[in-house]
């Protein structure tokens, strides 16, 4: 699964750069440069939501119930946080998906990541909800340790998107 995802990734990145020097200026006329600080304050949940996947897979494997509930209830609370600053940043974009090439790899980029945190937010609290429930046995440990390399590999693939979509306009942008 994140040989595939990775695989996407890698090709939406491509795409922004082949458009980028297809197209001049970069962003478009009438297109703001991306804000970068609510969505460096989303980075920097996201990162900080690995501690709590990492704790409750250290959990799992100790077999420690409320270390598990603990680790994926700060993980989804950080997470839920950063999605919502992600959320605020969309409202600030003054482009749509339908706003040109640039609108429609910047809005693919954010919202294919979006979706693949979504539902894996979707798995965490499914698998939270049943460790609470008391159901702690070997499927759910493993659960715990799979949710747990895929959020590090959503919040590793994040690192390059990012950078792609609010840092490269400011230095390859509309003035070079």
């Amino acid at each position: 699964m994140a040989f595939i995802e990775g695989s996407l990734f890698c090709c939406l990145i491509a795409m922004y750069f082949y458009y980028r020097l297809g197209t001049f200026p970069w962003p478009p006329p009438g297109v703001q440069l991306p804000s970068r600080l609510l969505p460096a304050c989303c980075m920097t949940l996201l990162l900080l939501s690995c501690i709590g996947s990492y704790l409750a897979s250290e959990a799992a494997r100790k077999g420690d119930r409320k270390g598990m509930i603990w680790g994926m209830g700060l993980n989804l609370a950080l997470a839920i946080a950063a999605m919502t600053c992600r959320a605020i940043d969309w409202r600030l974009w003054n482009f749509k998906w339908t706003t040109g090439v640039y609108g429609s790899i910047t809005w693919a980029i954010v919202w294919i990541h979006t979706l693949d945190v979504l539902g894996d937010l979707v798995y965490t609290a499914v698998l939270a909800l049943l460790v609470l429930l008391g159901n702690v046995g070997p499927r759910q440990r493993i659960g715990v340790h799979a949710d747990s390399v895929v959020w590090y590999f959503l919040v590793a693939i994040w690192v390059p998107l990012y950078v792609t979509v609010y840092w490269v306009p400011y230095f390859w942008g509309a003035n070079g």
